[in-house]
């Protein structure tokens, strides 16, 4: 190994050892973070005590210097003043070489040590400790949690929470304290020289305090609205682009335009009303600053004049309360800042620190996997609506048998989506209880519960990744052979091998865009397809799993999904009645209730509801309330 190569691997060992004394993606048992700003901050400090010690130190230090540059400037003018260019080295080389080892090495190891405190080892690791703690928790949170906001406000909160968070920290242990630090150490300096300059800086001190306690709430309201305004408006953007399609096809008048301005004009709003809360402040620190300032140098000039004080002094003097009030008004900035980090955390902990509604029993157990018997048990349901109406569900009872193919049809609103959404637990029932296999699913962990669902959906649920990651989303230990294997019985590899995106990525390694934008239709969901003959689950959902292809590609995977059926347990919600004639069993509801229940053929003769749906779809039209969901 050359010297080169040698002094190379040091230096990435000596980066990467500081970068390395935070964990980044550490986490504890806590199942909620906490909801009240302060505590949020100081669980995650309480995570990262040893550097934040040392970030207090350096910053103390920090100031300490500044400070210990004015006094030595001030002995400095009096060394000269009392000396000849040919005795100054001779009668003063100690105090000027100290001058030079203050400036040249101490202030330096200082600086350098405060950057990579700060820089090296608190905020890349720090920030992405919260921000990545917070994901885990979002991420647990029930499927209604993301139907009342907005993707990119979640998101957001998410990042603005875990940057704030740090700045909040990092600023108010250095910056915050090398302001104090220095004041502390000018203040003792000039009280040395006239107790009357203390006296002033007393009362400067006094007046910034004062100020800042009538000053600040309105500026850490108005920084909290603004937070606020920023996320809402993010959401409306993101909304937008995630549905340029439908914003192309109908927004011909130019809604969006409208629905993103009055976002924005709420958020400049927001950020008006921060803006004049800061110029109160900045010309409040301004009237102050003056005052102090003009009050030191009287004080200076007359100490000078009774000769109480040498020109070296007063130099001293003066530079203090000059970098004194550099450093204040630019406090006021970090202090502006700590209050919109402040609120900014408060604002983010209303989405990040959020009890989960529904979540695991700390009792409930995993579940090998399934045979696939389903029992509802007079289980009611009406999305937590309390105004004493009747519900989605009502009373439903039902048994679906292992290896039984069934299909859920009705009208629209009838229950059907809901019926699967309960049974998968993405909500749970208000009463009565689903079994499966004899076992209520809430004793199950959710997890162990959905493996052993495969879910096709009408509108394919595809990831801005490559197509590989998409078809094994459910089953990430599958191998290549196997991928490809899901993807040719799916009738996808053909076309798959011809896609590329714009980075140059061809075949399973293409990314296919936001919720699969680049594709057909009909591919979006034979990936789909390929993604639940892949994952192999006991129980099959399928809504209208092949609405979306060709007939000649429809028939094709047909003969597929066949074989994949044999020995599972599948339901299946009907829009188009003809897929599922053939199925055992139909359940036919109404208003959350089971009004018929039986094969096609017995169901299509009796006059019932059902034989009113087949009648009206098999004509070609089926209008109003009797469309299919």
């Amino acid at each position: 190994m050359s010297d080169d190569t040698a002094r190379v691997d040091l230096g990435e060992r000596l980066w990467r050892s500081a970068e390395g004394v935070i964990e980044p993606f550490a986490d504890t048992d806590r199942p909620v973070l906490p909801r009240d700003a302060w505590q949020f901050i100081l669980f995650f400090a309480r995570q990262a005590k040893g550097p934040f010690i040392l970030l207090l130190i350096v910053g103390g230090l920090s100031g300490a210097i500044d400070a210990a540059l004015y006094w030595a400037l001030g002995r400095l003018i009096d060394i000269l003043d009392m000396s000849t260019p040919a005795t100054l080295f001779a009668d003063h080389w100690p105090h000027l070489v100290g001058f030079l080892v203050l400036v040249l090495v101490i202030r330096a190891a200082v600086m350098i040590g405060n950057a990579v405190v700060e820089q090296q080892i608190v905020v890349p690791s720090f920030y992405q400790l919260v921000r990545w703690q917070a994901f885990r928790r979002v991420i647990e949170q029930p499927y209604e949690f993301y139907q009342n906001d907005f993707a990119g406000r979640i998101a957001t909160k998410i990042l603005q929470g875990g940057e704030a968070t740090g700045d909040f920290i990092v600023s108010s242990l250095q910056t915050l304290w090398s302001f104090l630090t220095f004041l502390v150490l000018a203040g003792t300096i000039l009280s040395v020289m006239d107790p009357l300059m203390g006296v002033v800086l007393a009362l400067w001190l006094a007046s910034y305090l004062v100020s800042a306690w009538y000053l600040l709430p309105p500026l850490r309201a108005a920084g909290r609205r603004s937070a606020d305004e920023r996320s809402v408006l993010n959401g409306r953007l993101v909304d937008a682009f995630t549905n340029i399609l439908a914003v192309k096809l109908y927004d011909s008048g130019r809604r969006e335009h409208g629905f993103v301005r009055d976002g924005m004009a709420r958020y400049l709003d927001a950020v008006r009303g921060l803006t004049r809360s800061i110029t109160k402040v900045r010309g409040t620190v301004a009237i102050l600053n003056g005052f102090m300032m003009a009050a030191v140098a009287v004080l200076a000039i007359r100490s000078w004049s009774a000769g109480a004080a040498s020109t070296g002094e007063i130099a001293a003097a003066l530079g203090l309360v000059f970098r004194l009030n550099q450093m204040s008004g630019y406090m006021m900035f970090n202090i502006n800042g700590l209050i919109r980090n402040f609120a900014t955390v408060q604002d983010a902990t209303g989405t990040i620190s959020v009890e989960p509604k529904l979540k695991d029993d700390p009792s409930a157990e995993m579940m090998a996997r399934a045979s696939g018997d389903i029992r509802f048990e007079n289980v009611s349901f009406n999305y937590g609506k309390a105004d004493g109406t009747e519900g989605i569900i009502e009373g439903l009872s039902l048994h679906i048998r292992p290896g039984e193919r069934v299909a859920l049809v009705g009208p629209s609103g009838a229950g059907k989506t809901t019926i699967v959404n309960l049974m998968l637990r993405l909500f749970d029932v208000e009463d009565g209880r689903i079994l499966l296999d004899g076992r209520d699913i809430r004793s199950l962990t959710q997890g162990s519960l959905r493996e052993q669902f495969g879910v096709v959906s009408q509108e394919p649920m595809l990831m801005h990744r490559s197509i590989r990651d998409n078809i094994a989303y459910g089953r990430p230990d599958a191998t290549e052979a196997e991928i490809v294997a899901a993807a040719r019985r799916a009738q996808a590899h053909d076309f798959i091998m011809d896609v590329s995106d714009p980075r140059g990525r061809t075949g399973y390694d293409a990314h296919v865009g936001e919720r699969g934008v680049k594709l057909s239709g009909g591919q979006r969901q034979r990936i789909a397809i390929a993604r639940m003959m892949l994952k192999n689950a006991p129980i099959l959902i399928l809504d209208e799993a092949t609405s979306a292809l060709d007939s000649e590609v429809e028939a094709a995977i047909q003969d597929n999904l066949e074989s994949l059926m044999e020995g599972k347990t599948v339901i299946a919600v009907a829009h188009r009645l003809s897929t599922i004639a053939a199925l055992d069993r139909l359940i036919v509801l109404d208003e959350g209730r089971i009004v018929e229940d039986g094969p096609h053929a017995e169901l299509a003769t009796s006059g019932g509801l059902y034989a009113q749906l087949w009648k009206r779809q098999s004509g070609g039209f089926l209008p109003g309330r009797l469309a299919a969901e």
